[in-house]
C-alpha cells in the first residue's frame, strides 16, 4: 500500500506517470518532452490533488498543462486539457446528446468527492462508464458527420499580447504572445467547468444548432465591408468554375480562392446585396457541387491595427500661404559677389608635393 492511500488526508490523491490527452493537445512533437508534478494543483472538477503536466506541444505554442484529474477525465472519456472527447473531438453536450446519454454526476461541492471516489471503484473493476456500443446507428452517423478528422494544432497558438491591444507593445516580432486584436462573442467565454458537465457551452451550442438545422453562421454582420463567403468541405473534383457557375446566380463575383489543402474556398463578391443574396439562399436549400455538401458561412473582417489613444489637439497657427509670385529666385554662385573657397578649390593643394 503505497503511503498516499495509507493516509487517511490523501484519501483520493492522484499519483500518474502519464497524462490523458488527445492528439491536439499534445503535438505534432513525437518527442515531446514534460514536466511532472506531484499533487501540484487541485482538480477544477472534484476538487481533488492530483498530478499536474506541462509542456510544449510544437515551436510557436503556448505551454499546456492538465486541468482535471485523470478519474474525472475517465468518468467522461475526455481529454484532461481540452476536456473534448478522445473519439471524436467533440463537446461533451454534443457527445450526450446525440447518443442520449445522461449525466448524474453531481455539479456542487456536496457528494462531490464521495461520487468521484465510487467512480474510481468502477473504473478499477473494469466497467466503461461511456458505451458508445449501445448507441443508436443515427447518432454515430451525426458524431462522424460534425466529428475533427485531423488535430487542429491551431488551438494551441499563444495568447493574444494584453499590450498589443493597448497598442504599447514593443517587443516587436520578438514577442511571444499573437499581435491580434481579440474578438468579442460568445466563444471567447468559454468554461472548463461547464464544458465537462455539458451544460450552457457555447461551442456545443453552436455545433448543435447547425445540425439541427440553424445556421447562425449565415447571419450577416454588422460590418458592411465584409462580402465575401467561406466554404469548407471543398473536394479535389470541385473546381473553380465549378464554384463561379454555383454562386454567380446570387450576384457578380469578384473573386474565387480555393485552398485544396484546407478544404476550403473564400467567394468574393463585387456587392454586399450578393453575399447576402447568397447567404439567405444556401441557408435554405443548401449547397450541393458534384454530390458533395458543402458549409457556407460568412467572412471574417480584415483586422485593423490596434487601439492607441488618440493625440492631443495641438492649438498651432495654420500654415501661412505662399504664392509663386512672392518667392525670390536666388542669384548664381558666379554673380553672388563674394565667394567662399574651400581647401579643395585652392589648385596649390592638388596632387602630390615634390
Amino acid at each position: 500500500m503505497s503511503l498516499t492511500k495509507a493516509d487517511p488526508n490523501k484519501q483520493g490523491w492522484e499519483a500518474a506517470e502519464f497524462p490523458i490527452l488527445c492528439e491536439t493537445c499534445l503535438g505534432e512533437n513525437p518527442y515531446v518532452r514534460m514536466t511532472k508534478q506531484n499533487y501540484g494543483k487541485e482538480c477544477k472538477i472534484c476538487g481533488r490533488p492530483f498530478t499536474v503536466f506541462r509542456w510544449l506541444p510544437g515551436l510557436g505554442m503556448r505551454y499546456k498543462k492538465t486541468e482535471v484529474c485523470q478519474s474525472c477525465a475517465k468518468m467522461k472519456n475526455v481529454c484532461q486539457t481540452c476536456v473534448l472527447d478522445l473519439q471524436y473531438g467533440l463537446p461533451t453536450q454534443v457527445r450526450d446528446a446525440a447518443l442520449n446519454i445522461t449525466s448524474n454526476a453531481p455539479q456542487s461541492d456536496i457528494n462531490r468527492q464521495y461520487f468521484a471516489q465510487n467512480m474510481d471503484e468502477q473504473i478499477e473493476n473494469g466497467s466503461s462508464l461511456i458505451d458508445y456500443d449501445k448507441a443508436s446507428a443515427q447518432g454515430k452517423e451525426v458524431l462522424k458527420r460534425i466529428a475533427r478528422n485531423e488535430p487542429y494544432y491551431k488551438r494551441n497558438r499563444a495568447h493574444i499580447c494584453s499590450f498589443f491591444v493597448k497598442g504599447e507593445c514593443k517587443r516587436g516580432d520578438e514577442c511571444p504572445y499573437r499581435h491580434e486584436l481579440p474578438e468579442d462573442n460568445d466563444l471567447t467565454h468559454q468554461n472548463i467547468r461547464d464544458r465537462y458537465y455539458g451544460t450552457n457551452d457555447p461551442v456545443a451550442k453552436k455545433m448543435l444548432n447547425r445540425v439541427r438545422g440553424g445556421n447562425t453562421a449565415l447571419t450577416p454582420p454588422e460590418d458592411k465591408s465584409v462580402t465575401s463567403m467561406f466554404v469548407t468541405g471543398i473536394e479535389e473534383d470541385i473546381t473553380e468554375p465549378d464554384l463561379r457557375d454555383f454562386f454567380y446566380a446570387f450576384g457578380e463575383i469578384k473573386s474565387v480562392v480555393v485552398v485544396y489543402k484546407s478544404r476550403c474556398a473564400f467567394i468574393n463578391y463585387a456587392t454586399r446585396v450578393g453575399a447576402e443574396n447568397a447567404a439567405e439562399r444556401t441557408s435554405e436549400t443548401g449547397c450541393i457541387i458534384k454530390g458533395h455538401t458543402l458549409r457556407v458561412a460568412w467572412g471574417r473582417p480584415r483586422p485593423q491595427g490596434p487601439r492607441s489613444e488618440p493625440k492631443a489637439a495641438t492649438t498651432s497657427k495654420p500654415a501661412k500661404e505662399i504664392s509663386l509670385a512672392d518667392l525670390k529666385i536666388p542669384a548664381p554662385p558666379s554673380s553672388a559677389g563674394k565667394q567662399t573657397k574651400y581647401p579643395s578649390q585652392d589648385p596649390t593643394y592638388q596632387g602630390s608635393k615634390a
